[in-house]
């Protein structure tokens, strides 16, 4: 309870720009709360997906791969799909690697979808704390400007404590949520370093069978260039 009085005496203090800086943070906070499930819910789709292709890429069995990960919904199931897909039409392992990367083209941008709001909000309540602050500061100079000497000290006292207050919270707001950012922005790097790890070890099972070749003809030898004859000179009459 004494908590709860304290936070209202802070915010009845601080001047309007405190309630400015709350409503970045909890817009902040509920972004930062959505990614973070939806990583994390990425993550173990991924993982539980792998453990069950993984069986079906030892085995060779890639009909089999291709059913699983169509039915799934996860990032990983994509990228493999796509690249499963492209091996119906051609076996050479560029063009399957192109057809994952394209996968992955577009399934980046939504694992990295409003992350890099958090910087900006981040900023954005550091800008407001610093306008309370220089708010507080005119209101203190323009209050004791005009004030009674006996009351110049008290004025100048509460109004500084309007700027810190402000200056508290826009730095709260401002470390917090570049602490989520960043904290997200390792966190998509790393999903995504492990669908780039799995869609290699997609490629070289698919080598070790003879699934995909660097060539278009897998085994194909170059043909041998034809012998050229010998130049022969024509013999001359007897004269």
């Amino acid at each position: 309870m004494e908590t709860y009085s304290h936070i209202v005496s802070f915010f009845q203090d601080g001047g309007p720009f405190l309630y400015v800086m709350a409503a970045v943070f909890v817009a902040g906070l509920a972004i930062a709360v959505e990614r973070f499930l939806v990583l994390t819910r990425a993550s173990a789709s991924n993982r539980a997906l792998w453990e069950r292709i993984t069986p079906c890429l030892k085995s060779g069995n890639f009909n089999e791969a291709m059913n699983i990960a169509g039915k799934s919904d996860a990032a990983l199931g994509t990228v493999l799909a796509y690249g499963l897909a492209r091996t119906k039409v051609t076996h050479r392992r560029d063009d399957i690697e192109k057809a994952m990367e394209e996968s992955l083209l577009e399934i980046i941008p939504r694992l990295e979808k409003r992350t890099h709001y958090l910087s900006s909000m981040a900023n954005l309540g550091m800008l407001i704390g610093l306008l309370g602050t220089v708010a507080g500061l005119i209101a203190a100079f323009g209050a004791i400007a005009t004030a009674n000497p006996a009351e110049k000290a008290s004025l100048l006292a509460a109004s500084i404590s309007v700027a810190m207050n402000n200056t508290a919270a826009g730095l709260g707001v401002a470390i917090s949520l570049l602490a989520a950012h960043m904290f997200l922005e390792t966190k998509t790097t790393s999903l995504i370093d492990s669908l780039e790890v799995a869609a290699l070890k997609f490629l070289n099972s698919m080598s070790e069978r003879g699934q995909v070749t660097t060539s278009g003809q897998p085994g194909a030898a170059p043909a041998p260039a034809p012998a050229t004859p010998p130049r022969t000179t024509p013999a001359r009459g007897l004269a």
